[in-house]
């Protein structure tokens, strides 16, 4: 269902009292996090409590941001959260094909590798390939930029479009925009999710509950845009040409088509789950 999760809503693992709440609240998915927001002093509870919140019952899926491979608490994440029925784990720090692939078939779920540093968007595409279990890529954006040394955030454009791009030639999801840092600026927010959605973006991971709202809305296709998308599809039926003029001279070829049968999939998809269209 990555297809169609608009907003990825990040919970600290520590914080037990918070995941009832992302739970009742409006974001797609929850992401139980074990890494950037537990101090290291409440690593080992954090991995507690996710292995338990795991085990149950959820009415929406939820992931685990477990700690990079590399780091003291990475194994035991791992080996603790391994064939549980957590929707899936991510993956921070993702360079290597070789070690994501390692992580996919010792953990036996699907993994979302977080590509952090140069060397991971230069094997954007081979992390996508490295495991069938490999759902979706993403990218870490603060830790990018650090490692780019990079001062000006539009500077990140190359490696969004690398990212897209390796995601939809490997067969997956287009990728979920990173996490804008700044929660009170939501017209920053808004501005920067409109502006990955017309790059080939889908869905965004959010840190605060408030955050949520503003990429629903940017994610669920308009009204209007279903409209001319499911007549799209009903003139195609009667239509004799691979392409033609439509009743307001747009032009309607298979590439439009194509595009037009995944909003009407999308649509019908987030209806049926009962989002707000």
């Amino acid at each position: 269902m990555i297809d169609i999760t608009r907003s990825w809503l990040y919970v600290p693992a520590h914080r037990t009292e918070l995941l009832a709440k992302a739970m009742a609240g409006r974001a797609d998915a929850v992401v139980l996090d074990l890494e950037d927001a537990v101090p290291g002093h409440a690593k080992e509870a954090a991995r507690h409590n996710a292995v338990a919140a795991v085990a149950g019952p959820h009415a929406k899926p939820l992931w685990v941001r477990v700690n990079s491979v590399d780091s003291p608490w990475g194994d035991a994440d791992l080996d603790a959260l391994a064939g549980t029925a957590a929707a899936g784990l991510r993956l921070p720090k993702a360079e290597e094909p070789d070690a994501v692939r390692a992580v996919a078939e010792r953990v036996r779920l699907p993994v979302q590798p977080i590509v952090e540093s140069a060397l991971g968007v230069e094997n954007a595409f081979r992390l996508a390939t490295a495991h069938p279990l490999v759902a979706a890529l993403s990218l870490g954006e603060a830790d990018l930029m650090a490692d780019l040394r990079l001062r000006d955030r539009s500077a990140l454009s190359w490696a969004r479009q690398r990212l897209v791009n390796a995601s939809r030639a490997a067969g997956l999801p287009s990728p979920p925009l990173a996490v804008w840092t700044d929660v009170a600026d939501l017209d920053g927010l808004a501005g920067d999710t409109a502006a990955g959605r017309g790059h080939g973006f889908f869905g965004r991971s959010v840190i605060h509950p408030r955050q949520v709202d503003v990429v629903n809305r940017l994610f669920t296709p308009a009204a209007a845009e279903v409209r001319d998308a499911r007549a799209w599809l009903e003139q195609q039926r009667v239509h004799d040409e691979a392409a033609w003029l439509d009743e307001l001279g747009r032009f309607v070829d298979p590439a439009l088509i194509a595009n037009a049968r995944w909003l009407v999939t999308l649509a019908d998809a987030l209806e049926k789950r009962g989002a707000d269209l």
